[in-house]
């Protein structure tokens, strides 16, 4: 399990320490002279991403310019609260909590997913441990991008069915919203300071479509979406960011069941699909890249296949609003 959190070895010259420099001096270059605000508001959920963001906007800006904003709501875990609180007082940024729960109750967001997830398991009822998994996974053979559901019964026994499609897009439809109320919120604390959303995706969130359009996908400026998953955690430790949050799996934070990034979406170890992404946008024969890391070839090229086919299928995410003309 640690090796989702390890950087790849040898197979970039980062500079952690540099990096951190110079991202700060761009953000207050930025937000004073770009888009003319006076600080920033990073919604911190106690994860590595927002952790690192709202660190770098703190050197960046200095503490008393920085908002931290924690979002939970019922499917939260009480945890990231705990963890984005304990950011907020080591950085030194005022921090503020907005529970939208009632919101995405009068959205109809908890009444619609449990709509799709009744016709899957009739003996549902609302607040029953459930995720949603992929099962394949490229390093281990050409299996079908399928997505499953899983109940947890009170035994702690787990039942598992296949989604289907309509299903399927109920739940992600009606989850989604809980991305896009954050960003309401967001904003509506940015507006109020006169300070600029900062976003808190990284590369692998952005180049491979896992991010809600609209939600967590805006944002006014975006400091790491240049940068792998590997390479945040790289930053986190330049940051003095806490050992409890650089330790802590990178979870969805979404269903009522906790289910970690790798199972939901990526399907691999950060190290292993970072390492491989790296070489190849540097255009490195897939029999040495095997070679360096110790995988038959077949497995790196089902990587390569797999990460295409992920930002294929996300490409219309990263598009801008289409305009006649």
């Amino acid at each position: 399990m640690r090796e989702i959190f390890m950087p790849p070895k040898d197979h970039t010259n980062f500079d952690a320490e540099k990096t951190v420099a110079d991202l700060s001096a761009w953000i207050r270059k930025q937000m004073h002279s770009v888009l003319k605000k006076r600080g920033a508001v990073v919604g911190i959920s106690g994860g590595i991403d927002s952790s690192v963001v709202a660190a770098l906007c703190a050197r960046a800006l200095e503490p008393k310019w920085v908002c931290g904003l924690a979002l939970p709501e019922r499917d939260s875990s009480p945890e990231s609260l705990q963890l984005a609180e304990n950011l907020a007082k080591q950085l030194e940024i005022d921090f503020d909590v907005e529970d939208i729960s009632a919101g995405l109750e009068g959205m109809g967001a908890y009444r619609r997913r449990d709509e799709a997830v009744k016709r899957i398991f009739p003996h549902y009822h609302p607040g029953d441990a459930f995720k949603i998994t992929l099962q394949s996974n490229p390093l281990h053979g050409d299996w079908l991008n399928v997505f499953r559901i899983t109940m947890v019964d009170d035994a702690g026994r787990e039942h598992s069915e296949r989604l289907k499609l309509e299903d399927y897009l109920q739940i992600v439809a009606a989850s989604n919203m809980k991305q896009r109320l954050r960003m309401t919120m967001l904003y509506y604390h940015a507006e109020l300071r006169n300070y600029a959303v900062v976003g808190t995706g990284n590369k692998n969130e952005h180049g491979l479509g896992f991010f809600v359009k609209h939600g967590d996908g805006g944002a006014d400026i975006k400091p790491i979406n240049h940068l792998f998953k590997t390479q945040v955690y790289q930053l986190a430790e330049a940051l003095d960011v806490p050992r409890s949050i650089i330790d802590r799996p990178p979870t969805t934070d979404t269903y009522p069941g906790e289910v970690t990034q790798e199972e939901f979406f990526f399907r691999l170890p950060f190290a292993t699909m970072d390492a491989i992404w790296q070489e190849a946008e540097q255009g490195t024969a897939i029999e040495k890249i095997s070679a360096s890391l110790s995988l038959e070839p077949g497995t790196v090229r089902r990587v390569f296949d797999d990460l295409r086919q992920k930002q294929r299928a996300t490409e219309y995410l990263r598009l801008p609003p289409l305009e006649f003309g």
